[in-house]
């Protein structure tokens, strides 16, 4: 299993003064679905941020994302490691399997993979 990216979600109801902050740092918008805004550095594309408004077909906004090149396989190992599982595994509209499960901290983690073929953002 192989980590792609990790990222920071925080939620927010100041998305376009959360972009022109953050865009004072060297964050550019790579991604906008109106409920959720990632930004990204243009020199190091792997260095993201996202600002969620709620999750669109999850309870919660999860405290950081996890993309990995197997979300089935991690999906399988959480679920025998007896892990609470807060958002079933699923694909999801705008791209992206996923499934989010609670750390040992109470923390929510999104884990997720994109899906290959032509999709949206995610």
């Amino acid at each position: 299993m192989s980590i792609r990216r990790v990222m920071p979600d925080i939620p927010s109801q100041a998305m376009a003064e959360s972009r022109d902050f953050y865009g004072l740092l060297g964050f550019e918008e790579v991604m906008n679905h109106g409920w959720v805004m990632t930004l990204a550095s243009s020199s190091n594309p792997t260095a993201q941020i996202t600002f969620m408004t709620h999750d669109k077909t999850a309870p919660v906004v999860p405290d950081v994302s996890v993309e990995v090149d197997d979300v089935d396989a991690v999906h399988a190992a959480v679920r025998a490691s007896g892990a609470e599982i807060v958002h079933p595994l699923q694909d999801e509209e705008w791209g992206v399997r996923r499934f989010f499960v609670r750390d040992p901290n109470g923390r929510v983690v999104n884990v997720l993979t994109h899906r290959k073929g032509p999709v949206g953002a995610g």
